[in-house]
């Protein structure tokens, strides 16, 4: 691919991904449920809701750890209030001591934990406070997450394919931001 078309291609995902704020690609690819509950109501996966679309932690997290309570407690047959004490108090113990200065250059800043000792982390804190088997928790959220990336990529289908029809992107500009979230170029960590 030559320079000018990357150059395109990129162009036209950023301006995809700033426009589809409601999509929450980037806020959610990983799924990461680290971050305080809220008592907000859950969203829809066609409207997910006031700040979805923002950066991970930001507002709008609550419909996102409420839905997490909410399957959490179906799958592991526990009440969903437990649940979301459960993983507050998890967060809270797992949660960095302390933050960066401001201005911190990125050497500075603390190294993010690896994302499989954080999940084995939390699904050890929650088997805990739930009275839940660690194996069955993990395999709990394991089947959350895969259920959640299924309905991002099928939201980011439907708008891609709605942007070939306006005429706002061409297939094969459609295709190439499609490949770029499923090799996480754009949309993940």
């Amino acid at each position: 691919m030559s320079r000018s078309t990357k150059v395109a291609v990129a162009s036209t995902a950023a301006g995809l991904l700033a426009l589809g704020g409601g999509l929450s690609i980037a806020g959610q690819a990983a799924a990461d449920p680290t971050t305080s509950p809220s008592s907000s109501p859950s969203a829809s996966p066609s409207n997910p809701g006031p700040g979805k679309g923002g950066h991970r932690g930001g507002p709008g997290r609550g419909s996102h750890d409420s839905d997490l309570a909410e399957k959490l407690a179906e799958k592991l047959n526990v009440d969903q209030p437990k649940v979301t004490e459960a993983l507050k108090a998890v967060r809270e113990a797992n949660k960095p001591t302390s933050r960066p200065p401001t201005g911190a250059s990125p050497s500075e800043r603390p190294s993010r934990p690896d994302p499989a000792t954080r999940d084995a982390a939390q699904a050890k804190g929650l088997a805990e406070k739930l009275g839940v088997a660690e194996a069955t928790v993990t395999k709990a959220l394991e089947e959350i997450r895969a259920e959640q990336q299924t309905e991002r990529a099928a939201a980011l289908k439907s708008r891609l394919d709605a942007a070939v029809k306006a005429g706002t992107l061409t297939q094969a500009e459609a295709d190439a931001v499609t490949k770029a979230v499923e090799k996480g170029v754009i949309g993940g960590r």
